[in-house]
């Protein structure tokens, strides 16, 4: 038996608990026999379509409960899939679906798959889930057996393909397998759900964090509750929590601090709230602990290179004055981080070096990238286990705890998204009428970066309007990539060595 597959874990909790409610999305319910069942005959059909053990499915649908079902589908054919976001522009789904390469799309455009096959990249094939799931509720009800026989193998293959920021400007696809997933909910670790566990699902498929919600929940016998508006608000939050038992959640940092803001009793009701993503503001963090001292609160840190997180912290008030800030805690189990200097060597405890991250959380590398590939995953000096070095600058304490300190590089976290500013500035650079360009992230009270500027230099006479500007690169980036601010100068202003001046720049948005 393929132990540490995503869709066996499901799949036990079917067999052992059918009649518990697996999914809430609005009035659709779905307890895990028929969510298994449904998976079962949907995996049937992608089969037929091409979806064999091996390949990669892009799967284009809203949250919802058919996404869910048609995810677990993909698992079950031994296929990877990659959830597409369909708020992102059309050219970036386009750059994705040529990466991935796929047998088949599945979508639910509310067209015939040949209008919907020559809507997207080339001519895509297409497979659109059935609509509803009353047969599949009455065959669950009658124990009847479906006759698929599910993927079985090693739990190494790739589950799912996320897509972060790229430096070159597109997409950076990185192959994830099911044993990262399912490594991080064991029994004895800090995401063990289990039955009666009701966990919110508001972050965008195409997010890590979409497994913690997801896969976090069905793999361990929750119940998995829909958020259905686009963006979570705190009206949301409390409506779910009030009326579908919602007792656990996950919100980036910036959100927690707008919720902390303005409806701190919002979360009122929650058990456990994970919270992450980029640093913590200890003030925020210490509110919440004095309005809400039955919740327990949780700091996750970790790359998507290692799926959702390397390791999570219990936070305590004693945490708000810690030298570096929030420690990010210990690793999660089945991973390790190391912290090595410059020449490869574990640093000694209040040491700082870059943080690196082993074990079965690790991508299998980024797809149709082997230089990158082999250039961020890499052998411990020593040791020669591999390694992902996360470009992230930490120190491990007397305690064994982690704290980060900083990068190593321009990557920076913006609203919980990862931004890479060389990403923006390779679309940038391709618009008509800019010589030259810098994205810069705009530092915020609290310590993060809250927006992201882009100055540019023109060899027009007459200023391009920045609005349109900004409007095409709407086109091209997803909408957390988009500058907030875009701006133009008659010149990149250089520091003593020649580097461009961000200092300077950020200056001029004072004005």
């Amino acid at each position: 038996m393929g132990v540490g597959l995503v869709h066996r874990a499901v799949a036990h909790r079917a067999r052992t608990r059918p009649d518990a409610l697996a999914v809430v999305d609005g009035s659709t319910r779905l307890d895990y026999a028929t969510l298994d069942a449904a998976a079962d005959a949907w995996a049937a059909g992608l089969t037929a379509a091409g979806a064999d053990p091996g390949t990669l499915v892009p799967v284009l649908l809203p949250r919802s409960a058919r996404l869910y079902v048609a995810l677990l589908a993909v698992l079950k054919c031994g296929a990877g899939y990659a959830a597409l976001d369909p708020r992102w522009p059309r050219e970036r789904i386009e750059s994705v679906l040529g990466q991935l390469g796929g047998p088949v799309l599945v979508t639910d455009s509310g067209e015939t798959a040949e209008e919907a096959s020559g809507k997207w990249f080339g001519p895509w094939p297409v497979w659109q889930p059935p609509s509803g799931f009353d047969e599949f509720a009455n065959a669950a009800a009658t124990h009847g057996a479906s006759g698929f026989h599910a993927y079985d193998g090693p739990s190494d293959v790739p589950a799912t393909v996320f897509f972060t920021s790229g430096t070159s400007g597109a997409p950076k696809g990185v192959v994830s397998p099911h044993a990262a997933t399912t490594r991080l909910f064991t029994a004895e670790g800090p995401l063990a759900f289990g039955p009666g566990t009701v966990m919110l699902q508001a972050a965008p498929s195409s997010w890590d964090a979409f497994s913690l919600e997801l896969w976090g929940t069905l793999t361990t016998g929750g119940t998995c509750v829909t958020a259905a508006e686009d963006y979570l608000l705190p009206d949301t939050l409390r409506e779910l929590i009030d009326t579908c038992g919602v007792d656990t959640a996950w919100l980036t940092s910036s959100l927690f601090n707008l919720f902390t803001e303005i409806d701190p009793d919002c979360f009122r009701g929650l058990r456990g709230l994970y919270i992450g993503g980029e640093r913590l503001s200890a003030a925020h963090v210490g509110q919440f602990l004095d309005a809400h001292p039955g919740t327990r609160l949780f700091n996750g840190y970790g790359p998507v290179e290692s799926c959702v997180f390397a390791t999570v912290h219990p936070i305590t008030a004693a945490d708000c004055a810690a030298e570096h800030g929030v420690p990010i805690g210990r690793p999660v189990p089945g991973t390790r981080v190391h912290v090595l200097d410059e020449a490869g060597r574990e640093c000694p405890p209040g040491v700082t070096g870059e943080l690196c991250v082993s074990g079965a959380g690790l991508a299998l590398g980024y797809l149709g990238d082997p230089d990158l590939t082999a250039a961020r995953f890499t052998a411990h000096p020593s040791s020669g286990i591999r390694l992902y070095r996360t470009g992230d600058h930490g120190l491990k304490d007397a305690d064994g705890v982690l704290h980060f300190t900083g990068r190593t590089d321009r990557q920076v976290k913006i609203r919980g998204y990862r931004i890479e500013p060389e990403e923006i500035e390779a679309h940038a650079a391709e618009l008509p009428g800019i010589t030259h360009c810098v994205a810069v992230p705009v530092p915020g009270q609290l310590g993060n970066y809250d927006r992201l500027a882009l100055f540019y230099t023109s060899a027009a006479e007459t200023d391009e309007d920045p609005v349109l500007l900004r409007r095409s690169l709407s086109l091209r980036l997803p909408a957390h990539a988009v500058p907030d601010v875009v701006r133009r100068v008659r010149r990149l202003p250089v520091t003593a060595n020649g580097k461009v001046d961000r200092s300077e720049l950020l200056a001029t948005l004072d004005g």
